[in-house]
């Protein structure tokens, strides 16, 4: 029996954004070529890994804010950047990043115990499966589990933002299914502030999104996209494959 496919945030929100560009990116090979390193991924990447680290329980490698800086540069990534001297203030405020937010955890009075960090989840929604990589998840002494999830690129989050993320509504189905008898909320982490924002979707909210994912997955998942035109958006100035879509006869973008 095929197994069946599997559908993430990241993989929902590029179709909602384009499908064309999921096409390019999940569906059609030829895509690949195409695909260009951006420097915000790799200072993102870099960031998360030196978070999983001090978070993770059974690591004691990276335990103070000088462990933390010393991680980051051995583990820094440095794909996609224009030049030397744009890395190395990439890197200059990573540091900065990290040391802030070791010396803000460090001092805080600890409410809850890390579970889990960089955990993949996985729950059948029947026509595919919905899969989601989670930074980190917290349980409170109350049995309450806190996913958090890192954002190095916002300079700041609202309560509101948080409730209306799909991703984090995603997360929040995951970690239910695992845990159905646990209160579960959702907090991101504005890395560059050290701003908080937190969310909880109540059980009608969480059935909505849950009827709203499987309808959009089976859209995804139906679509053909052989015969996918593409369509100029907003989104394309910026798109690794305008090159494809520019090759369409009727594809003229102002």
């Amino acid at each position: 029996m095929p197994r069946k496919p599997t559908l993430s945030p990241s993989k929902i929100t590029t179709y909602l954004a384009c499908p064309v560009k999921y096409k390019w990116t999940y569906v059609d090979d030829r895509g690949k070529w195409y695909l260009k390193s951006k420097s915000y991924f790799s200072f993102g990447t870099s960031l998360h890994r030196v978070l999983q680290r001090f978070h993770d329980t059974g690591d004691q490698g990276v335990t103070s804010t000088n462990e933390a800086v010393a991680a980051l540069e051995e583990s820094w990534i440095d794909a996609g950047y224009a030049s030397q001297e744009e890395m190395n203030q990439a890197l200059a405020e990573g540091k900065e990043i990290i040391e802030t937010y070791v010396d803000q955890v460090e001092k805080a009075p600890v409410t809850a115990q890390t579970v889990m960090v960089e955990k993949m989840l996985r729950h059948d929604l029947g026509p595919f499966v919905l899969i989601g990589r989670l930074d980190r998840v917290d349980q409170y002494d109350d049995g309450t589990l806190e996913v958090i999830d890192y954002k190095s690129g916002r300079a700041g989050v609202t309560d509101e933002e948080v409730e209306a993320d799909l991703a984090m509504g995603v997360y929040q189905i995951l970690v239910g299914s695992k845990h159905p008898d646990q209160a579960v909320k959702a907090t991101i982490i504005a890395l560059r502030s050290g701003e908080k924002g937190t969310a909880s979707l109540s059980a009608a909210q969480i059935e909505e999104l849950r009827s709203d994912l499987v309808a959009i997955g089976q859209e995804i998942l139906d679509r053909d996209y052989e015969g996918l035109e593409p369509k100029p958006k907003a989104l394309c100035h910026s798109c690794d494959f305008l090159p494809l879509c520019s090759k369409s006869p009727d594809f003229e973008l102002s």
